[in-house]
């Protein structure tokens, strides 16, 4: 059968499973960028007052550490404990509460706030050497290659913008004191930072774009597909097994048509029963039938009245209805025991026809 195309978009029940796997459409860069530029905004607006936080914990640290008596005491030495607390928390913690929320805001908004456990789940598909081969030469790979290099060369070239120009100007900076020097490198460090954010929240938008034409590409469907889930559509559950129950009645008429066809019904005797024919055409015989309990009663009663040999062969039945289904082959492994079957069920036949 030819292989079919996946030109049609995707339903909404095929959108749905595909999200439950955890198969969305989302780009890192969106939250690498957010990220960095609410870091930049709260550095922006709170660093002066950082930076005053920091002046008076070290000063605070160091009057401490002037009088060796208190530090060496337990009272001294949890003084400074606090003092290194209360300042790592007004200085870290903003910056870090801004870039974790812009984290989660920026996964919700792509994705919507459903987690999912399915894909921490262990699929050893996932383990497929070729899967992992085609997902290193792949497109994808490509476009991420590509990226990369533009968001290096952009980066780069931003900052070369931004600080050759001021290479002649250093000069000027030899003399200040400290805190007006580090003011000045802090100001031009944050410009240079903002238009790489800039270029990063563009780079941003142009991956997650491609990541959503590229997922709804993979969301394609056949033809056929989309017919079977609109016929599926809407139903309910009691319709849907009706339907097959339908399909299963219809495939047991059809295998107890096959019965009187067979050359030999091997039984448990009770509980299995197993039809098989054997026409030459192929290479070794064929399951026409097979069930257990009712259905093997109404395949022995089926071969009672068409003449069809019944042999009572348990280990023989058991084997043939574990390991076959209908319309196969027998394995290999039971060649010879179904061989000697039917050379006794044809033997059995030519001296009915001798008799007669």
């Amino acid at each position: 059968m030819a292989h079919e195309e996946r030109t049609e978009k995707a339903t909404p029940r095929h959108r749905q499973r595909s999200r439950k796997k955890g198969d969305v459409a989302r780009s890192a860069d969106v939250g690498g960028s957010l990220v960095l530029a609410s870091g930049l905004f709260v550095l922006g607006t709170i660093g002066p007052r950082m930076v005053d936080s920091v002046g008076s914990a070290f000063r605070q640290i160091f009057a401490e550490i002037a009088s060796p008596a208190r530090v060496s005491s337990g009272a001294g030495l949890h003084g400074l404990e606090n003092i290194s607390q209360t300042a790592l928390i007004a200085t870290v913690g903003p910056v870090a509460g801004a870039c974790l929320a812009a984290g989660v805001l920026a996964g919700v908004a792509q994705v919507g706030f459903r987690p999912h456990a399915k894909p921490l789940s262990l699929e050893f598909k996932r383990l497929n050497p070729m899967a992992g081969a085609r997902n290193l030469f792949g497109p994808n790979v490509l476009f991420e290659t590509a990226k990369a290099v533009v968001k290096i060369g952009v980066i780069s070239s931003i900052v070369a913008l931004a600080l050759v120009p001021g290479l002649t100007t250093l000069a000027a900076d030899v003399g200040m004191s400290p805190s007006i020097l580090g003011e000045v490198l802090g100001q031009k460090a944050l410009s240079i930072a903002q238009r790489a954010v800039y270029v990063y929240l563009a780079i941003a938008v142009i991956d997650y774009a491609w990541q959503r034409r590229r997922h709804e590409r993979g969301l394609r469907m056949t033809k056929q597909e989309v017919k079977d889930e609109l016929r599926q559509h809407g139903l309910p559950a009691e319709v849907l097994a009706a339907q097959r129950r339908r399909r299963m009645q219809i495939a047991r008429n059809r295998m107890m048509a096959a019965v009187p066809k067979a050359d030999v019904v091997v039984t448990n005797p009770t509980h299995f029963a197993v039809a098989l024919g054997y026409d030459g055409s192929r290479t070794a015989p064929e399951v026409l039938a097979k069930g257990q309990d009712l259905i093997a009663a109404q395949i022995r009663r089926i071969a009672e009245e068409n003449d069809v040999p019944v042999v009572a062969d348990p280990p023989l039945a058991r084997a043939l209805h574990g390991s076959t289904e209908v319309g196969q082959m027998i394995p290999h492994e039971l060649f010879t025991a179904v061989a000697q079957v039917l050379a006794f069920v044809y033997r059995a036949a030519r001296r009915r026809r001798y008799a007669a």
